[in-house]
């Protein structure tokens, strides 16, 4: 049963939690120019700018992504730059956290997601996700689909804690096994296939096997999101293409939801 009151709430923090996250994607804009790190906007903020010339307006996050070199960069210098309220939240910094995604988080907010754990001790602020994007060798889209599929599939499932269960055994070894021989068939790919001519997120994100032709992403453009110009990929329409295909119907009522459990953009007012 839908409570009526909490999405009502939801709605209402809705638009602050996007200018929120607009401030946020500004700090990191700043440092990026600064250090000379070369970054887009990805996923459904690329769209929501193409579409709608900022959010979407049911989304409640921000995606861009870099290079994964570009991405090491940003890891080094964005903790001294980030300023007050603030932090860069990976696996190194949070073991705990829920995902693989790196994400800049505000402090002063709380940002509830489906998969959020509430015994461990990451923060759980409005955040910006930033994808890392690696070079794919020449293959089928449908080899990459299974290759990345089954990588992701069986990480996620790894990564999960269980309870000990003749189940939780078997799926120990099978995903083990299926990781292992995906990631080695991969790596023996990457070394006889050419790379370069495609890129796309590191494959423990890519569950759904996206791959963008690199000449649809370098070099950069830029697009207005939210009023303010932000870099993005050389060819929007093609970009968009490879991730949701006809990117421009709007979807019907019942799927236009926020993806959030639930939303405070601001804990404490700050003077």
């Amino acid at each position: 049963m839908q409570n009526k009151y909490l999405e009502e709430f939801k709605k209402d923090q809705l638009r602050k939690c996007q200018l929120k996250q607009l401030g946020i994607l500004e700090v990191i804009d700043g440092i990026c120019r600064r250090h000379g790190i070369e970054y887009w906007l990805d996923g459904g903020s690329l769209l929501g700018a193409v579409r709608h010339g900022g959010f979407i307006p049911w989304d409640d996050d921000i995606d861009i992504a870099m290079r994964l070199e570009d991405v090491k960069r940003f890891c080094e210098v964005a903790p001294k730059e980030l300023g007050e309220g603030l932090m860069l939240q990976t696996r190194k910094t949070e073991p705990d956290t829920k995902e693989p995604i790196i994400k800049v988080r505000d402090l002063n907010s709380f940002y509830v997601e489906g998969g959020d754990n509430f015994a461990a001790t990451y923060q759980k602020g409005v955040y910006v996700d930033i994808f890392p994007f690696i070079p794919y060798p020449t293959l089928p889209r449908k080899t990459v689909r299974f290759l990345t599929r089954g990588i992701s599939r069986s990480r996620a499932i790894l990564s999960k804690p269980h309870r000990y269960s003749i189940r939780a055994v078997a799926e120990f070894f099978y995903f083990n096994a299926k990781f292992a021989l995906c990631r080695t068939v991969w790596a023996l790919l990457c070394l006889f296939r050419s790379r370069g001519e495609y890129m796309s997120n590191t494959l423990n994100n890519n569950g759904y096997g996206i791959m963008h032709r690199t000449d649809s992403i370098f070099p950069l453009g830029k697009i207005e999101f939210e009023g303010k110009e932000f870099p993005a990929p050389a060819n929007p329409d093609a970009y968009l293409t490879d991730l949701y295909k006809n990117y421009m119907e709007i979807p019907p009522e019942d799927k236009r939801v926020i993806h959030s459990v639930f939303i405070m953009s601001e804990l404490i007012k700050e003077k």
